[in-house]
């Protein structure tokens, strides 16, 4: 058959740019994941090694460290989702240089806040005050969690502010659009709960998609926030 009879070809389904976005997608998850485990491994290490009951002092120690190592994964976020960079190694160390002062003082106040209101409802569990004192004392925990998840999604989107301003956004923004933050807070015990299960599953492939979708529902609750350069 001549090559004016030659039967046309076919184009292919997917595309190279297509293979490009999937395999940059997996890549920056997992990548993220292993930069998260290594920025806060001696918390891992007392979780995994250790009875809580027992080391939660330790452990709150070391979980400030969370507050830099998501603040730095959230700015690996921010770059994907703005223009499709996969430089994660570059991204979350330099976010991690950057932010690492606010990142742990968000964490420091956060823990200790929630060390307070978990003593407190200990003190009150099976008390006749603790019908009324828990509830609280549980929302209250809720709510720090919420705010500092908020305020370190803020640190990259607002790097020249001043922490106070990250944390007052956080808070009022945070209440104003409640329902993203109970959202956000719900995945995020989802991803507690995997991690608790299943550590591995939960650290090496949750931990990145999951906490994708709370910075998503954090950067939309703190759309209305100033950014500082």
């Amino acid at each position: 058959m001549d090559a004016a009879g030659a039967a046309p070809r076919r184009r292919p389904l997917i595309g190279p740019e297509t293979y490009e976005m999937v395999f940059g997608t997996v890549y920056t998850g997992l990548m993220t994941n292993l930069l998260l485990a290594v920025a806060c491994l001696p918390l891992l290490v007392l979780v995994a090694a250790t009875d809580l009951a027992e080391a939660w002092p330790l452990a709150a120690l070391a979980a400030p460290l969370l507050g830099p190592a998501l603040a730095a994964a959230f700015a690996v976020f921010a770059a994907f989702g703005t223009d499709g960079s996969t430089a994660v190694v570059h991204t979350f160390v330099r976010a991690w240089r950057r932010h690492v002062r606010r990142g742990l003082a968000i964490g420091a106040l956060a823990t200790g806040a929630v060390v307070v209101a978990a003593v407190d409802v200990a003190f009150f569990w099976g008390r006749t005050a603790g019908a009324v004192a828990i509830p609280v004392l549980v929302a209250l925990a809720a709510g720090t969690v919420v705010t500092a998840v908020l305020a370190l999604v803020a640190v990259p989107e607002m790097p020249g502010a001043r922490l106070r301003d990250v944390l007052l956004a956080a808070v009022v923004l945070g209440a104003r659009r409640w329902y993203l933050s109970v959202g956000a807070l719900l995945v995020l015990g989802l991803l507690a709960s995997v991690v608790a299960a299943r550590p591995v599953v939960g650290l090496g492939f949750a931990a990145a998609p999951l906490l994708y979708a709370v910075w998503g529902a954090c950067r939309f609750v703190l759309r209305p926030a100033p950014r500082a350069a």
